[in-house]
């Protein structure tokens, strides 16, 4: 499994075997069950996550609701990442969806990686400046898209939605209500 991560840093930046000895070794494997929390608010993050199977959501609590702001899916790397990058407590709670199997690498671990390869800079510059754009195209799309260009648009970029995740936090997600989906979804199928 750690050579999926490899092949998932590697879409950022290749890696030699030298660096890949120091850095695979350091992710840890843990498994998760459908509704189990990586992560509470209040909690400080202290893993970066890559996800080999499952799906995983990251929302707020708000006037009783929940609001989903982020689905993460197999081969990629999340967390809570302002958290983890103050190490402060963190204001979002991550949830596993499906059953979930991850490896993960610690905060301290991570920080060896940057001062022990030279590509471990490198690889967490790049990575932060993708995550920064698809916050910054979630935000663009809530302000400048219809509720039904925003459902429309998720199914064409992430058809596995359809299969894994409940209705409702697709809707949290997209802004809008159960109801207002339902009615989406009847004109649009």
């Amino acid at each position: 499994m750690t050579s999926e991560i490899r092949q998932a840093l590697e879409t950022i930046h290749p890696i030699s075997d030298v660096e890949w000895a120091i850095i695979g070794p350091l992710f840890h494997r843990k498994e998760y069950k459908t509704n189990d929390h990586l992560l509470r608010v209040g909690e400080t993050e202290r893993f970066l996550y890559f996800i080999g199977k499952g799906v995983v959501r990251s929302y707020i609590e708000r006037n009783e609701s929940e609001v989903t702001i982020e689905f993460s899916f197999e081969k990629t790397i999340f967390c809570s990442y302002a958290s983890f990058v103050t190490q402060a407590p963190s204001r979002i709670n991550t949830q596993a969806l499906t059953d979930v199997a991850i490896w993960r690498i610690t905060f301290d671990d991570l920080q060896k990686v940057y001062s022990t390869t030279s590509i471990g800079n490198l690889i967490g510059r790049i990575a932060s400046e993708i995550l920064y754009v698809e916050k910054s195209n979630r935000e663009l799309a809530l302000l400048s898209m219809s509720a039904e260009e925003r459902y429309l648009n998720l199914f064409s970029e992430q058809p596995e939605l359809i299969r894994n995740i409940p209705l409702k936090y697709i809707a949290s997600y997209i802004g809008i209500t159960p109801q207002a989906l339902s009615r989406i979804r009847r004109r649009t199928n």
